[in-house]
């Protein structure tokens, strides 16, 4: 997968109901809450482009800038970055903060994957 086709797409408050709390009727929807500025944030990243290669079809993952987005961090409370939520069915279902290795998110989402 070329730098350009990146597995995770970005979503903003805008496109927040449909890319994720819509979509995730179909199939779970992980949301890393992120900012430019966040140096974890950046280490994430290709860690989360793995799992969503790793779950293709089975999972959806999509990043949300926070600064550009502030309305939606604070709807979905976000209160340090990097921030995951699972949402499953229009609901978070799990959650997770701070930079974490491959193994834990896969086992954040593993219990939620038909």
């Amino acid at each position: 997968m070329s730098a350009e086709e990146s597995a995770v797409k970005a979503v903003d408050g805008g496109s927040f109901a449909a890319a994720v709390i819509e979509r995730s009727a179909q199939l779970p929807v992980l949301v890393d809450f992120w900012a430019e500025w966040c140096g974890p944030c950046k280490a994430v990243a290709p860690v989360l482009e793995e799992l969503a290669a790793r779950h293709a079809g089975k999972l959806e993952v999509v990043k949300l800038d926070v600064d550009a987005s502030r309305d939606c961090a604070v709807e979905h409370a976000i209160t340090g970055i990097p921030t995951v939520i699972l949402f499953k069915d229009g609901q978070p279902v799990a959650r997770e903060t701070g930079a974490l290795p491959l193994e834990q998110y896969a086992a954040l989402v593993q219990p939620h994957l038909s």
